[in-house]
């Protein structure tokens, strides 16, 4: 099964602005990498996976569509989210996750971009 092709183009147009932004296939899906830090993912299902810090876990959990992901039928450690498509339907809420993303991503490269 192929990621979700549309959700991919969105992740792509948000990161265009960017420096060192590459994709890679994994997860089932396509992963865009932001300074060769994991950040979001176009998954199989339509769902939007993004990396983000672990101690805000909780509360964005509480987000429409926010879930914790699983891999193998394990739930993946803090520090990630997977969104349903219901809850990246506005670009407003879109936005959100992928400046959650790239704000973590930004903390994890030691705040040098």
């Amino acid at each position: 099964m192929a990621y979700d092709k549309d959700l991919a183009d969105r992740i792509r147009e948000a990161l265009a602005g960017e420096a060192r932004v590459r994709e890679v296939r994994m997860f089932g899906g396509l992963t865009f990498m932001v300074n060769d830090k994991m950040t979001a993912t176009a998954n199989t299902h339509g769902q939007l996976m993004v990396r983000c810090d672990p101690d805000r876990v909780e509360e964005l959990l509480e987000r429409d569509g926010a879930d914790w992901p699983e891999m193998r039928g394990r739930r993946m450690s803090k520090g990630w989210i997977v969104v349903d498509a219901y809850g990246t339907e506005s670009e407003e809420a879109f936005n959100s996750w992928i400046e959650e993303a790239l704000s973590y991503n930004r903390k994890a490269n030691g705040g040098d971009d």
